[in-house]
């Protein structure tokens, strides 16, 4: 089947925009680090039991250093530090915003790759990253009463913006960084048959190992700032932690394995260019169900800024 790699990166944009409505609202609820302790351990949990059901074990076989190391920074930097900087940008600007700014990913995802991958930049790279730069500030910018530069001011809390390109950042890093991981497990496993069934579930299997070095991350974090006593009363919140399981099916479990199994069948950077397209399919259930208003120049950035992200990659 022609396109294969691409038609899942479309599905992953999809899943993601569901996704982020079901995160801000249990952000809001729950707070940001009782929501990502209950998210790595129900994805760690579910992904467990399907490795259990498809592979025949619950904990990844056959792995190696090398898929521990790469998937595990993978984990605490697209999990932790992208992910808390993108669930704070929830918190101060909202899930529309949130996501408009994490069209830095395929920047980042395409300068980690050809860093770390040696995969080849486009010339159109320059021009794409100007685009998106546009978009973006056609969507955050307000004119104001000066001359020049003046003219121009934030609408957004600029903490809102810095932590929204934080996860954009982050995301483009970890999709990168995921890949090298699974390279380095495909490689260890080799051809054999016997492994055919954990070959298939590789990217599923990845995600599992990146959700327990997520987990470990958040510990260390919650620990260092005294925070474990805000878990249990997150959890008692029955909205909010139905809001965090229809975030950890839509995310971590269907999004995030989708979106690896992407890069398996497409370059990095197409792939990430692909899943980027959140920031548009966003803006009808923002307006429709949140009753947020959308203005001209919002929808005309967002575009404008997911076509800056695809010419990256021309």
């Amino acid at each position: 089947m022609a396109f294969v790699g691409e038609t899942i990166a479309l599905l992953v944009s999809v899943v993601w925009t569901v996704c982020a409505l079901f995160t801000e609202g249990a952000v809001r609820r729950i707070g940001t680090m009782p929501f990502n302790v209950v998210r790595m351990t129900l994805t760690a949990v579910l992904l467990s039991l399907a490795m259990w059901l498809v592979v025949g074990s619950p904990l990844p076989s056959g792995t190696n250093a090398a898929t521990w190391l790469w998937l595990g920074l993978s984990g605490l930097v697209g999990f932790v530090a992208g992910d808390i900087c993108l669930f704070n940008s929830y918190l101060c600007i909202g899930s529309r915003f949130g996501q408009l700014l994490m069209t830095a990913a395929p920047v980042a995802a395409a300068f980690s790759g050809w860093v770390l991958l040696g995969e080849t930049m486009s010339p159109m790279a320059v021009l794409g990253m100007v685009v998106v730069t546009v978009g973006i500030g056609m969507s955050v910018l307000n004119r104001g009463g000066g001359n020049g530069l003046h003219r121009y001011a934030l609408k957004l809390p600029l903490r809102g913006v810095l932590y929204g390109l934080g996860g954009g950042v982050g995301q483009g890093l970890g999709l990168v960084l995921s890949k090298m991981g699974m390279e380095a497990y495909r490689e260890n496993l080799g051809d054999d048959v016997a492994n055919a069934a954990a070959l298939d579930f590789l990217p599923f299997t990845a995600t599992f190992i990146r959700a327990v070095a997520g987990l470990v991350g958040y510990a260390v974090v919650i620990t260092f700032l005294h925070q474990w006593k805000r878990v249990p009363r997150g959890l008692c919140d029955r909205q909010g932690m139905k809001f965090a399981a229809g975030a950890v099916i839509t995310g971590p479990v269907i999004g995030v394995s989708l979106s690896l199994m992407a890069t398996l069948y497409t370059s990095t950077g197409v792939a990430q260019t692909l899943m980027s397209l959140s920031p548009v399919l966003i803006l009808l259930p923002a307006w429709l169900w949140q009753r947020q208003r959308v203005t001209r120049w919002e929808i005309v950035g967002a575009v404008i800024a997911v076509v800056g992200a695809a010419l990256f990659f021309v």
